[in-house]
């Protein structure tokens, strides 16, 4: 999702995970540096408290100016059916409501067929050529990123950023190993929306898992009531 056709001003000797140093690359004609826009996928159904956890980490340690959240329409990756894209967005609106650099992009949700990420990267770039986009994801999609449609061309658009627990390793491919990334310290926050979807279907509490706003947006529509899916 970004507007490089190569890794801007990052050095190689960081291949393998060490940090890269910030890009100098600077905005066309104006010679001031390049905002540094995260982007940061994913089905958020529903959101919880630690996809909040992760992206104000990463507004911070990767120093960006603005966060996107974009939910996906329909994930290629997903066997189950995801809850409705209204509803997944609303969810959303509500988490990030008070924390102006963040922002939802509903340009998934609104596509129809699957969700690439490939596709959403060309429109960025396409629509602001001198950002810099930086890829949060974490070490599973790390491990099968070569599996995505139009990941070499991926590598070369956006600056990755993965999200890490101290010791967890998985094998990457040795072309997206060589593309280097920023690390991204995890949050110790165990929760997963899966876990979320089976509690309230049980009729248990999800209080301390999801923002106040979403646990009654839960709640006032009905969702994941009855048997939980998958």
């Amino acid at each position: 999702m970004g507007a490089r056709g190569r890794r801007c001003g990052r050095s190689r000797a960081s291949r393998g995970g060490g940090r890269l140093k910030a890009p100098g690359r600077t905005g066309v004609g104006t010679g001031s540096a390049a905002r540094r826009v995260g982007l940061f996928g994913g089905s958020f159904d529903p959101v919880h408290l630690a996809h909040l956890a992760l992206a104000r980490r990463a507004l911070d340690e990767l120093a960006l100016d603005e966060l996107r959240w974009i939910p996906a329409g329909q994930p290629w990756q997903k066997a189950r059916a995801v809850s409705p894209a209204a509803d997944r967005e609303a969810m959303v609106r509500l988490a990030i409501a008070g924390e102006p650099r963040f922002v939802l992009d509903d340009r998934e949700l609104r596509r129809t067929g699957p969700s690439y990420t490939i596709d959403t990267v060309r429109e960025l770039q396409a629509e602001q050529p001198g950002v810099h986009w930086v890829l949060v994801i974490g070490q599973d999609q790390l491990a099968g990123l070569h599996t995505w449609r139009g990941w070499q061309e991926l590598l070369g658009l956006v600056t990755l950023a993965v999200a890490r627990r101290p010791g967890e390793a998985r094998p990457v491919n040795p072309q997206v190993q060589a593309a280097g990334h920023e690390p991204l310290s995890l949050p110790m926050m165990d929760i997963s929306s899966t876990e979320i979807r089976a509690r309230v279907a049980e009729g248990r509490g999800i209080a301390e898992l999801v923002p106040e706003g979403v646990a009654r947006y839960i709640d006032q529509h009905r969702l994941y009531a009855g048997p939980p899916r998958s």
